[in-house]
């Protein structure tokens, strides 16, 4: 009896639904009304025309029975203007209650009840106990992803969606949604924020800007990751208490832009863990293809580690028998001193001078262009929009207007001798039609990609592309990244480098004895104890409980050492 009073309750506070009922009400006074006048006109054709009598009941009762088609017979008209008088009442009957009542209760009433029944199931509070979750404020292409990273870091958190029926169908799902509006300080109380461990702004950036001055009110220390589409914003957010500001569309440029083979071959640094620099090159025209990592012995000419192999959007263990291809990217660690030996073992090979393409003159071609360039790379830019060419102009040095499937356009643009092309577009569909035509025409190239959704990250590698870095993954980064105060650091799509604590049941046990790689798909790079960094661990070291593993591989592996090896609490 409570749940149902609450739910009347709920159901008549919207003005939507006080506002459909009294519309119902009207039409049942305007159908009792015809019911009424039916039953005076019954008796005034049955006195005057046929001069018979019959009571009132007996009117009403007559009319309820032709309006509703029911037709017992039992009292009829004989005269051809008392049978006209029932034509007429079975059809407005037809229309008035077999049509038009039931749709209007359904309509009015029914639909907008059920309505509610979904909606009151929506959460509007966190427990009294949340401490330590995360708030995202909007469920965009970066949330799903985030949010399975968070459940796989035992991270509790929250979804802010204002309509209240997304909320219970997002929380029938099993997401931890609140039903309230973003910029309401009542929402951020019973999100419990000043106890939240970081809030994700990922709106547009005036709503963010507004969300960032409403939380400051509620919890003035609570640290704030916001996102912004223009340049011009980050200041904005920034005079308006966010911790850290991320211009997405800039650094997914950034980071494509870090990923291009120009000039001469070199590392391309990823980040550090700890004081160990992670970076990757491409072997492509180098003297490494055809050879094996057991060939190589990088590590005795240079002192870095291979600790993995990219091929085409596939990340292969180090192995000693696994062979370098042209299109092969191999990982490597070392500290900064050693990844200038491997830079200046390989500064003479691969030597390709010609402008780098990008095609798309968006934001994010914008800012690959602008990073291409503080790189001293020499850019060519495709875009399709002629209005843009003015923007344009300082950010690259030629400019093709004109549409990117168009053969002769690529080719002026300088696709033959171009040593990478990059993607840059917002249609995921059309860069990996890109993708295809680019490899398909220089088969010798690096093609870089953008992606918006990580659902069709297999798609651009299928479709030839060396290296794609989707949008929400960049998010998710960024969000890690702060809320365990490190550095950004991006292997690749779907994959990441990461540090865990040694478990119990992995305590005393070798590298070889614990067989974390086939077990897990992940690959063991390196080891911590007593303050000293070990990069690539042979299979002999031994496991001691509070030493740290560094490891690499994708959220599934990640997964599946919690499932086999447990973790130390």
């Amino acid at each position: 009896m409570k749940f149902l009073s609450s739910q009347i309750t709920y159901f008549l506070s919207e003005r939507d639904t006080r506002e459909n009922i009294g519309a119902l009400l009207k039409y049942l006074i305007f159908l009792l009304l015809v019911i009424a006048l039916y039953s005076v006109l019954f008796h005034v054709i049955m006195l005057y025309a046929e001069g018979r009598y019959h009571s009132w009941v007996t009117g009403v009762y007559w009319t309820l029975t032709v309006m509703t088609t029911l037709g017992f017979g039992d009292i009829t008209f004989t005269s051809d203007i008392g049978r006209l008088f029932s034509i007429v009442v079975l059809l407005s009957g037809i229309v008035l209650l077999l049509i038009v009542l039931p749709f209007m209760f359904i309509r009015l009433f029914y639909a907008p009840w059920l309505e509610a029944q979904v909606r009151i199931r929506a959460p509007r509070e966190a427990p009294a106990d949340a401490s330590g979750h995360v708030i995202i404020c909007a469920y965009d292409t970066i949330a799903p992803g985030l949010i399975e990273r968070l459940r796989l870091h035992d991270v509790p958190y929250f979804v802010i969606e204002p309509d209240p029926t997304k909320a219970a169908q997002m929380h029938g799902d099993g997401i931890s949604v609140i039903t309230g509006d973003v910029d309401s300080s009542l929402t951020y109380e019973k999100l419990r924020v000043p106890r939240a461990r970081l809030v994700f702004a990922n709106s547009t950036d005036t709503v963010n800007t507004n969300i960032i001055l409403t939380v400051r009110e509620v919890a003035p220390e609570v640290a704030i990751v916001g996102t912004v589409a223009e340049e011009d914003s980050i200041d904005i957010l920034e005079l308006s208490g966010c911790t850290h500001v991320v211009p997405l569309h800039q650094r997914l440029g950034q980071r494509l832009a870090a990923r291009v083979n120009a000039g001469h071959a070199q590392t391309h640094r990823i980040g550090n863990i700890r004081n160990l620099q992670i970076a990757d090159f491409a072997v492509h025209n180098t003297p490494l293809v055809g050879r094996t990592l057991g060939e190589l012995k990088l590590q005795e000419s240079t002192g870095v580690n291979v600790i993995a192999v990219w091929q085409r959007g596939r990340l292969l263990p180090a192995r000693p028998e696994i062979p370098l291809a042209n299109d092969s990217v191999a990982v490597v660690a070392g500290t900064a001193e050693q990844m200038l030996e491997l830079d200046l073992l390989l500064v003479i090979y691969a030597t390709n001078y010609h402008p780098a393409l990008v095609i798309g003159g968006g934001k994010v071609g914008q800012a690959t262009a602008r990073a291409l360039k503080q790189k001293e790379i020499a850019v060519h830019l495709v875009e399709r929009d002629e209005s843009l060419r003015g923007k344009l102009g300082n950010i690259a040095d030629e400019i093709f207007i004109g549409d990117a499937a168009d053969r002769e356009v690529l080719m002026k643009a300088g696709l033959r001798e171009a040593p990478s092309v990059i993607l840059t577009t917002n249609d995921d569909a059309m860069n990996i039609y890109l993708a295809v035509y680019c490899r398909r025409l220089n088969p010798e190239l690096r093609i870089i990609s953008r992606i918006t959704h990580q659902k069709n990250i297999e798609a651009i590698y299928r479709a030839g592309a060396d290296f794609a870095i989707s949008y929400a993954s960049l998010g998710i980064e960024e969000v890690f990244a702060q809320l365990h105060s490190r550095e950004l650091l991006i292997l690749g799509e779907g994959f990441e480098l990461f540090s865990v604590l040694v478990p119990p049941s992995l305590a005393d046990k070798t590298v070889a004895e614990s067989n974390i790689a086939r077990r897990t798909e992940l690959s063991v790079i390196g080891m911590q104890h007593n303050g000293r960094v070990l990069t690539d661990p042979p299979g002999s070291t031994r496991l001691t409980e509070g030493s740290e593993l560094f490891m690499m591989g994708g959220t599934r592996g990640r997964q599946a050492f919690v499932e086999a090896f447990g973790k130390r609490q």
